[in-house]
């Protein structure tokens, strides 16, 4: 096991399968030293856990879980692409998309689910460049898209 996976499991967390993509296009691609993650979506056990918009049917907190549930989805991914997550030299950078209500503005905060794991796990390595914005939907009525650029040795 991992050391980064052995952080998820003193935090109660696993890594589940990486999820199908349910497009034409690939979960991940490394390109040199560069990864690019798709954008993925808050799935459990392969269905949605989350549908619908920050500030309707749902909360900051639970924005917060669902990014979360999303960023063990790109890690999953991730691992898939490169087999080992201890390779992780820097999360580079994430897009976090928030489907929400006109009048939200905590996207920041909805994203700080992804951001927060990623810190625990990795550490200084896991600090990143960041965007977080909101949008008037997403697919499948998800709440909560993330790509992500990680940086790998």
């Amino acid at each position: 096991m991992s050391v980064v996976e052995g952080k998820l499991k003193e935090m109660g967390l696993t890594l589940p399968t990486a999820p199908e993509a349910v497009a034409n296009y690939v979960r991940a691609v490394q390109a040199g030293d560069l990864v690019f993650v798709s954008g993925h979506g808050p799935v459990r056990d392969g269905t949605l856990a989350y549908t619908g918009k920050l500030g309707r049917e749902y909360k900051v907190d639970e924005g917060y879980e669902a990014a979360k549930l999303v960023m063990l989805n790109c890690l999953a991914s991730l691992k898939a692409t490169i087999g080992d997550l201890d390779r992780v030299k820097r999360i580079v950078k994430l897009l976090g998309m928030v489907n929400s209500m006109p009048d939200f503005g905590d996207q920041p905060k909805v994203i700080n689910g992804a951001s927060d794991l990623l810190v625990a796990l990795f550490g200084d390595k896991g600090r990143h460049a960041r965007s977080a914005v909101g949008m008037a939907a997403l697919p499948f009525g998800m709440p909560v898209e993330i790509e992500m650029i990680v940086q790998v040795g």
